[in-house]
């Protein structure tokens, strides 16, 4: 496969590998866009957003206060007191703050290609602020279980995600005891209600995080695993510092596993980890992290040379993501100039702003229109997290609302640029003849901006 021109391939660097063009952006990668590209890929991971600075065992000691506050309240016979309310607004606007932060980056960052890969694997190990507990620390999950990790080796990005505290809530980890552990033993012993074996992170780390739906293990590994598992907790006294991964020993099933028909006769902490190890190395993993790549970055349909090719990478290298990043970057499938991919709500957005070289300023703004437009801040609707694919987000009712916001956007920013400029400083050699006709032609420069926004080219990637 021959790769298209250099101008073409500075275009594609920023808007199909980044998160848009920012003003300058083609330019700056217009010499040689395959090193703007790998020149992103750092062993220190993505870049942190701005935001607080306080750690998800911060967070979740808030979280406590909050809680006993409310119980305290009820108790008094007055569960809506002003502390109460002013606590869980509090929690709230954190991860509104948090999800800010985030989108401020995307807006500005000029390593868009390693903000990308981020938040694609931020996505591909979800966590959803869809209740109040995973809520207050899903900005935190990213910061420290994803963002250090993303280059690194996915057995340490699956590992840290896996036994942080967010993912741990979120999928009710932290609540699962073996049936034959002691504090099982002890429950039973003292006529206490007991606490249960709890299938779903198990589940999802087989199913979503590794070796995928496919891989044709059992409900029986599954259960296994969950089992290997349980004690993996956290920390809840109220000293902010104790609010992290815990093991507890007391609540771990005893005994061997087999898990994929492999044994683990490891003890504690370490069955559960072993398997992990396991999982990260398998070829089925490798087959699946790839394909989900491919379809990301290149087409809903991945060309099966590139997962091949990807899958390849992984299993050479033991699963380096670095590697697989420039795998991704080196392979002539990713530079075809057909653009396949449709933007998410929160990818056109961001795109957005990065045309005008501006930023997002306020949740109370920001949130609302993603959420219109489908994709509310850090709440996917499910651990399988956001749809990846067109059909999900091109229905006509969509598009309707994105031509809404792109107008609104227009009235605000579309006075003070050049419309033409503008159009080629956003898409590069991807301007069709057709697109740069219309916002010539367009009578005012609103139009000419949301005819820009709303364009074929500038919706997909």
């Amino acid at each position: 496969m021959s790769l298209p021109s250099n101008d073409m391939m500075a275009a594609i660097a920023a808007t199909r590998f980044g998160l848009g063009a920012r003003p300058g952006e083609i330019e700056a990668a217009r010499n040689d866009p395959r090193g703007f590209l790998t020149a992103q890929i750092r062993p220190e991971g993505a870049d942190q957003p701005l935001g607080d600075g306080e750690t998800s065992a911060q967070r979740l000691a808030e979280l406590s206060d909050y809680q006993m506050q409310r119980r305290e309240a009820r108790q008094a016979g007055d569960p809506k007191a002003d502390p109460v309310k002013d606590a869980q607004k509090m929690l709230r606007d954190q991860a509104g703050a948090d999800f800010l932060a985030r989108a401020r980056l995307g807006a500005t960052t000029d390593a868009a290609f390693r903000e990308r890969w981020t938040l694609f694997w931020a996505n591909h190990f979800t966590v959803s602020a869809t209740k109040l507990t995973t809520a207050t620390v899903v900005g935190p999950f990213e910061q420290e279980a994803i963002r250090p990790h993303v280059f690194g080796r996915f057995e340490d990005l699956l590992v840290a995600s896996s036994t942080h505290p967010a993912m741990l809530l979120y999928l009710d980890q932290a609540q699962s005891v073996g049936p034959d552990s002691r504090a099982a033993l002890y429950q039973r012993r003292n006529a206490k209600k007991a606490g249960g074996l709890n299938e779903n992170l198990a589940r999802e780390i087989m199913e979503l995080h590794t070796v995928g739906v496919d891989a044709g293990y059992s409900q029986a590994d599954v259960t296994e695993f969950a089992r290997a598992m349980t004690g993996f907790s956290v920390g809840r006294p109220r000293d902010p510092s104790s609010h992290r991964f815990l093991f507890r020993d007391n609540a771990h099933q005893p005994g061997a596993r087999t898990v994929m028909g492999k044994g683990y006769p490891q003890e504690g902490q370490a069955q559960a980890l072993a398997v992990m190890r396991d999982l990260a190395a398998s070829r089925r993993t490798a087959r699946h992290v790839s394909t989900k790549l491919a379809a990301h970055f290149v087409s809903d349909t991945p060309p099966p040379a590139l997962v091949a090719r990807l899958e390849k990478t992984y299993l050479d290298s033991g699963g380096r993501l670095d590697e697989m990043a420039r795998a991704l970057v080196a392979a002539p499938e990713a530079w075809d100039p057909a653009p396949a991919k449709f933007k998410t709500p929160y990818e056109f957005a961001i795109s957005t702003w990065r045309a005008v070289g501006a930023e997002p300023s306020a949740i109370g703004k920001l949130g609302p229109v993603l959420t219109g437009l489908g994709q509310k801040p850090f709440s996917p609707p499910s651990p399988k997290g956001w749809a990846d694919d067109a059909q999900t987000w091109c229905a006509p009712d969509a598009l309707i609302k994105r031509l809404r916001f792109s107008e609104g956007f227009a009235a605000v920013a579309a006075d003070r640029l050049d419309p033409d400029a503008l159009a080629q400083s956003a898409l590069g050699a991807r301007l069709t003849p057709p697109v740069a006709k219309a916002v010539a032609r367009a009578e005012t420069r609103r139009e000419a901006m949301t005819l820009l926004l709303m364009s074929p080219e500038f919706q997909r990637r």
